[in-house]
């Protein structure tokens, strides 16, 4: 008997699966949904997702609905076999279920062992994403050789003046899931965040047709845009792509493929189609294989020893109660749409965090549960060790602290907030800007090697300065800026 496919909900794309007349294992525990205050729009993706995936196999897919993963296993009969997990709890879980047989990783493309050989050569420092990236687009003979002498033109004539994304249509299985997770909010399960109409793809065709369009018409304005933040505009030149590669809807193979296709096509100019690969072919393999090469850790304060507990007003995504412009309007995305571009959760949620000494490890939680693409295999870089400064001293990470007049430089933030961003003392004063030299003042010793952060703590080696700033921020405390 040819063994049953088990698809994780983040292996749901036709890549994980060895051919069209394969039997296919889904399953649904419900409990994984009451452990921990998901947003409630990141549960209806997963469970769309699902179920969607069940109804594309039909007959050759069974969904098992079950309390946990292992009383799901014990009703199937026959040989069941499962690609590698993404998470070290279920590649313990299911290396303890007998006869359960573990496949090699897929959904990434460079290979583990590969991996390991580039990290363990000796090097005179840290691990740096950026030479991962190199070492890659090498092995993988991306972007080599000559390509366009020119690009053609930005499509619609000027930047991000582009059609919309191809819509969403919600159909009877997001209804179901809806109702679903309605009854499960009356039987007391918690969510965090507003429910809405899906906006991410929960099918392999829907997340294509985003791909495409973005390869189309976003692709080619992402290195001018894609650290810019607006409040005009939440999505810019992002494609919002990152949940369909975590549910496994796109290969990223696939994709590193046709943006690259893009450029030598003269679509899209070398430095946006860089950006993107440096995301997908750079910071995205470089975190998932991290996660498996160096034990993670979730230290409770982190190498600056922040104590502060993420505040209420935070952990609700209460946007209303901000006043500061640019942290109401992306808490307000992580609200209602689940989601916000990479500038936004460094340089406006981390960065905040960061200033204020929040725990590091709550953080990451509430990342991993708030946003529609959050993952454990990413929490322990991009939010512990690259956002707040707290872990992986083997890999080459600094603090992200900036102050109110870079958010005010690659942004429109700025302009009508009741803050001013060159302030750092007064009513006026921006919370970035006078959390950025608190942020110094308190981690000077710390910091003090660091070249980046060397001129801000000598410009500011004033005592009465210091003593000012400190006193603010403490009045402050925890509460919404």
């Amino acid at each position: 008997m040819s063994p049953r496919r088990w698809l994780l909900a983040d292996q749901l794309g036709p890549h994980f699966l060895d051919d069209d007349r394969q039997p296919v294992l889904l399953i649904e525990v419900s409990e994984l949904f009451r452990r921990r205050r998901l947003h409630r729009q990141k549960a209806h993706l997963i469970l769309s997702a699902l179920r969607h995936r069940a109804a594309e196999l039909g007959d050759r897919a069974l969904l098992v609905r079950a309390g946990t993963f292992r009383e799901a296993l014990a009703s199937v009969d026959g040989p069941v076999e499962v690609c590698h997990p993404s998470t070290r709890a279920t590649h313990d879980f299911v290396r303890s279920v007998p006869g359960l047989t573990v496949l090699p990783p897929r959904g990434f493309v460079t290979d583990r062992a590969d991996f390991a050989h580039w990290a363990d050569q000796p090097r005179r420092g840290p691990l740096r994403m950026i030479d991962f990236y190199r070492h890659a687009t090498r092995r993988h003979g991306v972007l080599t050789g000559p390509g366009p002498t020119a690009h053609g033109p930005t499509p619609g004539g000027r930047a991000l003046d582009v059609p919309p994304a191809p819509p969403i249509v919600e159909d009877d299985i997001d209804a179901e899931v809806r109702a679903d997770l309605d009854r499960w909010e009356r039987d007391g399960v918690r969510f965090v965040g507003r429910d809405a109409p899906r906006a991410h793809p929960a099918s392999h065709a829907e997340a294509d047709q985003r791909l495409e369009h973005f390869l189309r018409y976003r692709l080619p304005d992402f290195g001018r845009y894609g650290d810019v933040m607006s409040a005009e505009d939440p999505v810019l030149a992002h494609g919002m792509l990152s949940a369909s590669f975590n549910l496994g809807l796109l290969d990223p193979a696939v994709a590193v493929t046709r943006a690259e296709a893009a450029w030598r096509a003269g679509d899209a100019p070398l430095d946006s189609v860089e950006a993107f690969l440096r995301g997908l072919l750079g910071w995205r393999e470089f975190l998932w294989q991290l996660y498996w090469h160096v034990e993670p850790a979730r230290p409770d304060t982190g190498r600056l020893a922040a104590t502060e507990p993420l505040p209420p007003w935070f952990l609700d995504l209460d946007a209303d109660a901000v006043e500061a412009r640019c942290l109401a309007d992306v808490l307000a995305g992580v609200r209602d749409r689940g989601w916000a571009h990479q500038a936004q959760r460094l340089l406006v949620l981390g960065n905040h965090a960061l200033q204020r000494g929040w725990r590091p490890a709550e953080l990451a939680d509430w990342f991993q549960r708030c946003f529609v693409d959050g993952v454990d295999w990413a929490m322990n870089t991009t939010v512990i060790g690259l956002s707040q400064y707290a872990d992986l001293p083997r890999v080459d990470t600094r603090p992200y602290a900036v102050d109110g007049r870079y958010i005010d430089e690659i942004s429109d933030y700025c302009t009508g907030c009741r803050y001013q961003p060159d302030r750092e003392l007064g009513d006026l004063a921006c919370p970035y800007t006078g959390g950025f030299a608190a942020f110094l003042h308190h981690n000077r010793e710390k910091l003090v090697a660091d070249p980046r952060l060397a001129a801000e703590l000598a410009a500011r080696d004033d005592p009465q300065h210091r003593e000012a700033v400190l006193a603010q921020e403490e009045k402050r405390g925890s509460n919404p800026p």
